[in-house]
């Protein structure tokens, strides 16, 4: 059998769909299920910020969500970081990978299978993921407007603001309602204008800062919208969100996201000093529901 790009609905509100299996392949660990679409949502093998999605292929555990890549020619399936190519590499299918039991033995390729995500699982981490972007454009904000930048940095974020985040970020992790974001203020950031050392020192009125913002903003109980260009894992996706700044915040991003500002009750951002080098960011959510 062929195997094709998965179909992915991830981004669309889509808790369970009928799929047929393209490829069953056995792993060391796992059984390995390639299905022709799938409402999850699997780790990014090369910025895993997004936990994968929970749930069930009929009525096995889904207990791993992967990205994989086909080699057409041969039929291989390479997972994770066995992935040897880049995206969109002809001759290649890039796929979403259900990792089940190894003692499944009941499916074969062709049959129909039904796929169910545990939707209050994936809208606690698509809580988590909107308000990680939500905290980090309040972050650039309040940097640039409060002047700890001494010099004009070439990188802006969506609103026009110099774009810390995307200069200082180490990593990002989702959980449940949280997102947890680590930054170096490296010799480079300094060379780039950042202003550190006042950074440091001021760091418990930029968090004040910064969650008035938040404050602000969700009082706009804006929508958030997620622009998919195309359907499949390697198409690109972008969150937006109107927060009547001075553009629309555009951000491309491959997770899954809220529909609204009014799924929020309160963002909450803790900004912590590991050392001299190294701040953390947490975001906390509490839900609305």
């Amino acid at each position: 059998m062929q195997v094709s790009p998965t179909i992915t609905r991830f981004c669309h509100n889509t808790w369970q769909l009928e799929a047929n299996i393209q490829l069953i392949q056995l792993g060391e660990l796992h059984l390995y299920v390639v299905t022709d679409s799938t409402p999850f949502h699997p780790v990014s093998h090369i910025w895993p910020d997004h936990p994968a999605d929970k749930g069930t292929l009929n009525q096995h555990q889904v207990v791993d969500c992967q990205v994989g890549a086909v080699d057409l020619a041969s039929g291989e399936l390479y997972v994770g970081k066995d992935i040897p190519v880049k995206r969109d590499q002809q001759g290649w299918a890039f796929v979403v990978v259900h990792c089940l039991d190894i003692s499944c033995h009941d499916l074969m390729v062709g049959q129909s299978v039904t796929l169910a995500v545990d939707e209050q699982y994936q809208r606690s981490l698509s809580r988590g993921h909107s308000a990680g972007h939500l905290s980090y454009l309040a972050l650039n904000k309040v940097l640039t407007e409060q002047g700890y930048w001494r010099k004009d940095a070439d990188r802006k974020d969506p609103h026009g603001n110099y774009d810390f985040n995307s200069y200082a970020q180490v990593t990002s992790f989702v959980t449940p309602d949280k997102c947890l974001d680590t930054y170096r203020l490296g010799k480079t950031l300094r060379k780039r204008g950042l202003n550190s050392a006042d950074m440091l020192t001021d760091l418990a009125a930029i968090e004040h800062a910064v969650n008035r913002q938040l404050i602000q903003w969700l009082t706009l109980h804006s929508d958030v919208t997620m622009e998919c260009h195309g359907e499949t894992l390697t198409d690109s996706r972008y969150w937006q969100c109107d927060l009547k700044e001075a553009a629309n915040a555009v951000i491309p991003c491959g997770g899954t996201h809220i529909n609204s500002l009014t799924e929020y009750h309160a963002i909450e951002v803790i900004l912590c000093a590991i050392d001299e080098q190294i701040i953390e960011m947490h975001t906390h959510v509490k839900s609305s529901n």
